[in-house]
C-alpha cells in the first residue's frame, strides 16, 4: 500500500506543510446556551486547541459576536513555577505588596485542576450581541482559530427574559448541614438560599458534580404552570458520558420543601417538562440536577418557566401538499381562538408547526406533509371482521386510543404484488411504539415488524416506527394490524400508516460539517446514502452553485451502496471567513429524475460506543494557508477505472510541481481489502499510478472510490559514529478520489 519514489526521481506535489497535521479547533460547550433578542450578552466556550482564536460564527442573521479573551488552563511546568514562587514569597516579610502578591499567586493555583478534561479545559469569553429584530430559534455558533474552524455547537435565541444562576446558589454553605445536598430531606434543603427569580424567564445554568440547582419564585391561585428544561438538546451526545448526554430532572416543592411534581423525562425524550396548576398564591421552588448526580462545565442547561403555551400533541401528524389541514392542537396554555396553522403552502417533507399566545410562542412540534392521498382512521376497527377497508396507495391518520387498541385494515391485492407499510409516529413526536402485522384472510402471518433504524433520525436512541415489505403470494384480501408494543394509547398516540407499493427515494449526509484544509489542495469526506423502499441505483454528487475553483472529486455512490468517501478540492487562495457549501444528490427513479439536499452532519459518538448522524445547518469550509503549487492535482483518466480483477490498471494524474528530487509514499486510505498501489510511473504530464487488484480479495462487481494521501519522507540525518536518525514523514496533498470498478479478467 505504500510506494516510494527513487531518489532523484520525479514526484507528485511540492513539498509543503499542510494542516492534515494540525489539530483543529474543537468546543465543546457554551455557557449560557442562548439570549434573549435584544440583549447583549457575554458567554464562555469550553474546547481545546483554541490558541489563536480570532473570531466567532453564528448561524443566521442579526447576531454579532467577537472574542474577548482566551483562558488556558495551567500546566505542570507553570503550577510548580507557581509553587516554588510562592515558597519565595512566604520566606520575605509580608508588608501589603506581598500580601497582594500571595493572593494572586494562591489564586492562580487555585484553577489548576489535575483532573480537568482536556477536551473543556480551554475557555473563549465571547460577546454576543442580539438585535431586537432577530429570529427566535436555535443558532450553531463556531469559533475561528489561525488552523481553522471549530465545529457548531447550539446557541438558542429567545423571547423571554433570560436569568443565570449565580455561583453561590448551587455552593455547600459550611455552617449547613455537612452531608451532600441530594441526601439531605427537602424540609432541610429549603432552608439553604435559593435564587429568587421572576417568570415568565429563562433561567440558564450548569451543574458540577453533586450539584442541585434552586430557584424560587411567586406565583399565584389558578397559574397553569410550565417548566421545560432544555438539556441534552444543547449537546446531544457525550462520548464519555453515560448514558450520553446531562439527563436532567425537574422537582416542584412548595415554600415549606414538599414535593409537588417531578419529571426526568417528557414522554421519551430525555428533556424533562413538568405542568402543575397552583392551587394558592405562595412562593414556589424549583429544583434542577442530573438523575444520578454527575455533573461537569458541559452539563448546561435552559429552564424556561411561566403560564407559558405548550404543545402536546397534534392530529393529523401531517396531511397532503397543495391543502390545508385542519390541525387539532392539545396542550397547556393554549389560546382557544388560535388559528391553526397554514400548511397549505408547505411542500413534501417535515415542517415545524407552532401556536402563539400574545408574545409568546409555543414549543415547535413536526408535520409530516406528502403527496399521497390520505384518510382519516375510522372506529371502530380492532377486529379483522370490523377491518377499515382502504384503497392503495393510501396514508391513514389515525390514533391508537384507548390504550391496548389495535387498529385493523384491510386493501385488495394482487398475486406477485410488492406493498410497503410504514409508520411515521415517533419521528413526529408521537409516544407510540408501534408493531406492525401483515396477514392474509386466513389470518396467516406473511411479516411483522417492531421497530426499524433510521440512520436519519440522528436524535434518537430509540428507533419505535415500525416497517415491513411483503410480496403477496396471491390475488386477494390482506389485513394490517397497527398497536403499541407496551399495550399503552391515549388521544397523543398519533401515527401515518403508509400502505403502498415501493416509492424508491433516497436522502444524503455529509460528515462533517466543518472542513478545514489548505488552499489548493483536497481533503477527505463521507457521504452518506440513506435508501428508501429497496432503491439500489447509481446517486450522482454534485457541489451546487459554488465559487470557482472548488471541486468534488469521486462524485458518485455505486448501486448498492449506503457510503462513500469522497474528496473536496478548494482553490489556492485562502479564505477571510469561512464559506458555506451546499452539494446535492442526483438519482433517476422510475424514469424520472429525482435531485436531494446532501444534508451536513457530525458523527458524534454516545457513552464510548454508539454514533449518530445528528444534523448540522450548514457545511462550514474554512481555506487557511496556501499550497506552494499555482496548478491543481487532477485525475486525467476516464473514471470509474477499470481494474481487472488479479491484474492492474493505471491511473494518469496530473500536477506541474514534479521536479522535486526526494522520497515521498503514497498510501491508499481505507482501501477495499485486496487493491494496492503496485509503483507509480513519471510521465510528461504527471504520473501513472498502477493498481493492483488481488484476484481473491478483490472480486468483479466490486465499485468505489479509493483516496490516496501524499506524505513527503525526508531522509535521515547522519549522526556521527552513530546510526542515522530517522525523521517523520511530512503530510502532502489528497488526491482528488478515484472511483473504480473491478472488472473479469478474461
Amino acid at each position: 500500500m505504500l510506494w516510494r519514489a527513487i531518489p532523484g526521481a520525479a514526484v507528485l506535489l511540492m513539498i509543503v506543510t499542510v494542516s492534515h497535521a494540525q489539530n483543529s479547533p474543537h468546543v465543546g460547550y457554551v455557557y449560557p446556551a442562548g439570549g434573549q433578542r435584544g440583549a447583549t450578552v457575554q458567554v464562555k466556550i469550553g474546547g481545546q486547541y483554541l490558541d489563536g482564536v480570532e473570531g466567532v460564527y453564528v448561524s443566521g442573521s442579526n447576531v454579532r459576536a467577537a472574542v474577548v479573551e482566551l483562558t488556558k488552563p495551567l500546566t505542570q511546568k507553570q503550577v510548580n513555577e507557581l509553587r516554588e514562587k510562592l515558597q519565595e514569597l512566604m520566606k520575605k516579610d509580608k508588608d501589603a505588596a506581598v500580601l497582594a502578591e500571595i493572593a494572586e499567586v494562591r489564586k492562580k493555583l487555585a484553577t489548576f485542576n489535575r483532573n480537568a478534561n482536556p477536551a473543556l479545559a480551554e475557555t473563549v469569553t465571547v460577546e454576543v450581541a442580539i438585535d431586537p429584530n432577530a429570529a427566535a430559534g436555535v443558532r450553531e455558533l463556531r469559533l475561528s482559530t489561525p488552523v481553522g474552524v471549530s465545529n457548531p455547537i447550539v446557541f438558542c435565541v429567545g423571547r423571554l427574559p433570560e436569568i443565570c444562576e449565580k455561583e453561590s446558589s448551587n455552593v455547600n454553605q459550611p455552617e449547613m448541614d455537612a452531608r451532600p445536598r441530594f441526601l439531605r430531606p427537602p424540609e432541610a434543603r429549603v432552608e439553604e438560599s435559593e435564587m429568587v427569580v421572576t417568570l415568565p424567564a429563562v433561567v440558564n445554568g450548569r451543574i458540577m458534580p453533586g450539584d442541585v440547582d434552586r430557584y424560587r419564585f411567586r406565583a399565584r391561585k389558578g397559574q397553569s404552570l410550565v417548566v421545560a428544561a432544555t438539556a441534552r438538546a444543547l449537546i446531544p451526545y457525550m462520548a464519555d458520558a453515560v448514558p450520553g448526554w446531562f439527563q436532567a430532572t425537574l422537582t416542584l416543592y412548595d415554600a415549606q420543601g414538599k414535593e409537588l411534581a417531578y419529571a426526568d423525562d417528557f414522554r421519551f425524550d430525555p428533556d424533562p417538562v413538568l405542568h402543575y396548576e397552583v392551587p394558592a398564591d405562595a412562593n414556589y421552588v424549583i429544583e434542577i440536577k442530573d438523575a444520578i448526580y454527575r455533573g461537569r462545565e458541559d452539563f448546561v442547561y435552559r429552564i424556561a418557566a411561566g403560564e407559558l403555551p405548550f404543545v402536546t400533541s397534534v392530529f393529523p401528524l401531517g396531511g397532503p401538499a397543495g391543502a390545508r389541514t385542519g390541525v387539532e392542537m392539545k396542550g397547556w396554555n393554549l389560546p382557544a381562538d388560535a388559528p391553526a396553522p397554514d400548511t397549505a403552502d408547505y411542500g413534501p417533507g417535515i415542517h415545524p408547526i407552532c401556536v402563539g399566545k400574545g408574545e409568546q410562542v409555543s414549543n415547535l412540534v413536526p408535520y409530516v406533509v406528502d403527496t399521497l392521498p390520505e384518510c382519516l382512521e375510522r372506529e371502530s376497527n380492532s377486529q379483522q371482521q370490523s377491518a377499515q377497508k382502504v384503497a392503495v396507495p393510501q396514508i391513514i391518520n389515525g390514533r391508537i386510543d384507548p390504550p391496548g387498541d389495535t387498529d385493523v385494515f384491510c386493501f385488495e391485492g394482487r398475486a406477485g404484488s410488492e406493498i410497503v407499510a410504514e409508520v411515521c409516529a415517533r419521528r413526529l413526536s408521537s409516544p407510540l411504539d408501534s408493531t406492525l402485522k401483515l396477514t392474509d384472510a386466513s389470518g396467516r402471518e406473511l411479516a411483522a415488524n417492531d421497530d426499524q433504524g433510521d440512520k436519519g433520525d440522528g436524535l434518537a436512541t430509540h428507533h419505535a416506527d415500525s416497517l415491513l415489505r411483503a410480496t403477496l403470494p396471491a390475488n386477494g384480501t390482506y389485513y394490517l394490524a397497527l398497536g403499541d408494543a407496551q399495550g399503552k394509547g391515549g388521544e397523543e398516540y398519533g401515527y401515518r400508516l403508509r400502505i403502498s407499493p415501493p416509492r424508491p427515494d433516497f436522502e444524503l449526509r455529509i460528515v462533517p460539517s466543518t472542513v478545514n484544509v489548505r488552499g489548493g489542495t483536497a481533503i477527505p469526506l463521507t457521504v452518506y446514502a440513506l435508501r428508501k423502499d429497496g432503491f439500489a441505483d447509481t446517486i450522482t454528487l454534485a457541489l451546487k452553485d459554488a465559487p470557482e475553483g472548488f471541486s468534488l472529486g469521486g462524485a458518485w455512490v455505486p448501486p448498492g451502496q449506503d457510503a462513500i468517501r469522497v474528496t473536496l478540492t478548494v482553490p489556492p487562495t485562502p479564505t477571510q471567513e469561512p464559506l458555506s457549501l451546499a452539494l446535492e444528490g442526483r438519482a433517476t427513479i422510475q424514469g424520472r429524475e429525482v435531485v436531494r439536499p446532501v444534508v451536513p452532519v457530525e458523527d458524534m459518538m454516545q457513552a464510548f460506543f454508539y454514533r449518530h448522524l445528528v444534523p448540522a445547518q450548514e457545511l462550514k469550509v474554512a481555506i487557511s494557508g496556501r499550497w506552494m503549487s499555482k496548478g491543481q492535482v487532477r485525475v486525467l483518466s476516464n473514471t470509474p477505472v477499470r481494474i481487472p480483477s488479479g491484474g492492474a490498471a493505471r491511473v494518469r494524474v496530473s500536477a506541474r510541481a514534479i521536479a522535486l528530487a526526494g522520497k515521498v509514499e503514497l498510501e491508499l486510505s481505507e482501501p477495499p481489502e485486496g487493491i494496492t498501489v503496485e509503483r507509480v510511473v513519471p510521465s510528461r504530464d504527471g504520473a501513472d499510478i498502477v493498481l493492483q487488484a488481488d484476484a481473491a480479495k478483490a472480486k468483479p462487481g466490486l465499485k468505489g472510490n479509493l483516496i490516496v494521501h501524499v506524505f513527503a519522507v525526508n531522509p535521515p540525518v547522519p549522526a556521527q559514529g552513530k546510526a542515522p536518525v530517522s525523521r517523520p514523514r511530512v503530510p502532502v496533498n489528497t488526491l482528488p478520489a478515484i472511483p473504480f470498478e473491478i472488472t473479469s479478467n478474461d
